[in-house]
């Protein structure tokens, strides 16, 4: 009897480690199936693009329809601003998009934030950016929410994400086979030492955390991707406003009062990530730059514009 126990457990062990070998063979032949009737690289390539942009550009409409649904904006009337609406159907035309609607919002925190594209945007401010900034800072921070309309930012960020996680998911569809077999093989040596139910559950675990780590590392690689680009479109939109208004050291200025007055939390702090923290992978998979380079970089630029009249002057 006293030998009953360890040879049970041990052909437990070994039936298991035969299904989840059994599982993993079939997995991976099935794979190989469908790697051997793939059709060209080009028509492959071009069907993930495809099923990303469609997915993605739902993603987009659906999240932009319930990110206005929940912000519960109002639209600015024209009489109530006419000046801000004069400066921004004039910054619209020559950035050359359509006059975005410029609504008000309470987001718990001083924000603007731009919503659709080139032809059918929403300027969105948080209520107190009309206390808190001047006119000349107002209309900066519209002019950098402009820039992001002009080159359908969101819809391209979207997009990218949509990638991210198509990709993902094939990474984990070509290790799954692997995945199968460690945990296979995971389970069948913790029963074979025991059959206690903690100790199989926690190998399980670690074999599958093994595995999908692998899929983790490729995941954030290609999020890091999609964020380095997320955050040269926020120096870009910098850049653009500083031309369209003339004006850097506004911009610069703007952006250090939204700085000071901005608290954690608040309806956007899942969208919207500076990467401020020292904190490893905090600047690789931030939205923002930084709010202080982002404001050296305008005060740079100022001072270079400065430099350039200087010497325009002296020519003269």
């Amino acid at each position: 009897m006293g030998r009953a126990g360890p040879l049970l457990w041990s052909a437990v062990a070994v039936l298991t480690l035969f299904v989840y070998a059994a599982l993993a063979f079939v997995t991976y032949r099935a794979l190989l199936l469908l790697w051997a009737q793939r059709p060209a690289t080009l028509t492959t390539a071009v069907v993930v693009v495809g099923l990303a942009v469609v997915f993605g550009y739902a993603s987009y409409r659906v999240g932009t329809a319930r990110l206005r649904f929940a912000l519960d904006a109002v639209e600015l009337p024209r009489r109530a601003a006419p000046r801000l609406h004069r400066r921004v159907d004039d910054l619209a035309e020559r950035l050359g998009v359509e006059s975005p609607r410029l609504l008000v919002a309470s987001m718990n925190q001083p924000n603007a934030l731009a919503l659709g594209g080139a032809r059918d945007g929403d300027v969105v401010l948080d209520r107190s950016l009309f206390r808190l900034l001047t006119a000349p800072e107002l209309e900066a921070i519209v002019a950098h929410e402009l820039a992001h309309l002009q080159r359908w930012d969101s819809l391209v960020k979207t997009l990218g994400y949509s990638l991210v996680r198509i990709l993902t998911g094939l990474v984990w569809l070509v290790l799954l086979p692997v995945a199968l077999l460690v945990v296979g093989v995971a389970r069948a040596l913790a029963l074979a030492r025991g059959g206690d139910p903690g100790t199989v559950h926690r190998a399980a675990r670690v074999a599958d955390a093994a595995v999908t780590s692998l899929v983790v590392v490729c995941l954030f690689g290609l999020l890091a991707v999609v964020q380095a680009y997320s955050r040269h479109r926020e120096f870009a939109a910098d850049g653009t406003a500083a031309r369209l208004t003339g004006r850097p050291l506004a911009l610069a200025s703007a952006l250090e009062k939204i700085n000071r007055a901005t608290t954690p939390g608040g309806l956007l702090s899942r969208l919207v990530i500076h990467g401020e923290e020292e904190r490893l992978g905090t600047d690789l998979l931030a939205s923002h730059p930084p709010m202080t380079a982002r404001i050296e970089r305008l005060r740079e630029r100022a001072e270079g514009d400065e430099k350039a009249v200087q010497r325009e002057r002296i020519r003269r």
